[in-house]
């Protein structure tokens, strides 16, 4: 079945944004609405149908046998309510030019179901000046992650991934490209939010005889603050160890000497235990995030902490074991 229609006169418009016009009326009409583009094609004007309801299979819209909607009760036979609802455009089309077609439907059917379902909210998160000031972060492992094509974010390191948020929810590409900055920007701007949002609570703890330094912040922003971990404690040249039991706390432990050995041991058990963001221990040095591959190894009744540094952190303990 082809899902993409034509009009049926010649279109000066490029091919691709007709294509995905005629896939964005069919799942409007599946969602129960009737549409209405605007001439640049910067939106769609979505209005909720009853029994009376007919398309003129066009990309113009429909309209109403009867002069009006159908349906019982408030707002008819609107879906959830709602009679009338602009949904924009611009963030999706640059989405979809940069997708292959087989994305298309799952594009459309997120970004208008997603529209519908947050109707009444006051939020237009593609509205600049209304998010801007709502950007945040949030780190996630990349394996809670469902799609990383859904999401505007970074990569951390490996397995950890800074996203962006505007009222707590992720952004989506489609959201973002309505903004006339680029993504990296958006990023940046959440995170001058999360530093003046607040200070990180500090406090000295040990873990078995080792102390360290737990960091906690009131949202799922700590890691955010890495990037001003001098602010709060002294830094050594050769940077920290830290684990993340979860987004809302950081536990470091400074890399000044071999006893560094032993933190890495009491870090990876207790990040471990807590079963939370990642069970890992991170090498923070010169603003990245590097992971200390640590492997708790069971045998024959006994349980030791196998260590397999990166090169530059192995170099590190090797100065420090002189």
């Amino acid at each position: 079945m082809n899902l993409f229609r034509r009009d049926r006169e010649p279109s000066r418009r490029p091919v691709e944004d007709v294509d995905l016009d005629s896939l964005l009326s069919l799942v409007a009409e599946s969602l129960g609405y009737s549409f209405e583009f605007a001439h640049d094609g910067s939106s769609v004007t979505l209005r909720a149908f009853g029994d009376g309801y007919f398309s003129d299979d066009g990309l113009g819209g429909g309209g109403y046998r009867d002069g009006g909607p159908q349906g019982d009760g408030p707002g008819g036979g609107r879906p959830g309510g709602v009679e009338e609802l602009a949904v924009k455009l611009t963030g999706l089309r640059r989405e979809a030019g940069r997708r292959a077609r087989e994305d298309w439907p799952m594009l459309v059917s997120e970004h208008l179901a997603h529209a519908v379902a947050t109707a009444g909210e006051r939020l237009d998160v593609c509205d600049l000046e209304q998010a801007r000031p709502l950007m945040l972060t949030r780190v996630e492992s990349v394996d809670e992650v469902a799609d990383l094509t859904r999401v505007v974010g970074r990569h951390l390191n490996g397995d950890l991934v800074e996203l962006l948020t505007v009222a707590g929810r992720a952004v989506r590409p489609e959201q973002a490209g309505c903004w006339p900055l680029p993504t990296g920007q958006a990023l940046d701007q959440a995170v001058a939010n999360v530093r003046g949002q607040e200070r990180l609570r500090l406090e000295n703890i040990e873990l078995t005889g080792t102390p360290v330094t737990r960091l906690t912040a009131s949202g799922p922003t700590a890691a955010t603050h890495l990037r001003w971990l001098g602010d709060y404690l002294p830094v050594p040249s050769d940077g920290v160890l830290v684990v993340l039991p979860d987004p809302y706390t950081l536990l470091v432990h400074p890399v000044d000497g071999i006893g560094v050995v032993r933190a890495i041991e009491r870090l990876r058990v207790h990040a471990a235990r807590t079963d939370g963001l990642s069970p890992q221990v991170y090498w923070w040095h010169e603003e990245r995030l590097t992971l200390i591959r640590a492997d708790i190894v069971t045998q024959r009744g006994q349980t030791r902490l196998v260590v397999a540094p990166p090169p530059d952190f192995a170099r590190v303990l090797a100065r420090l074991a002189v």
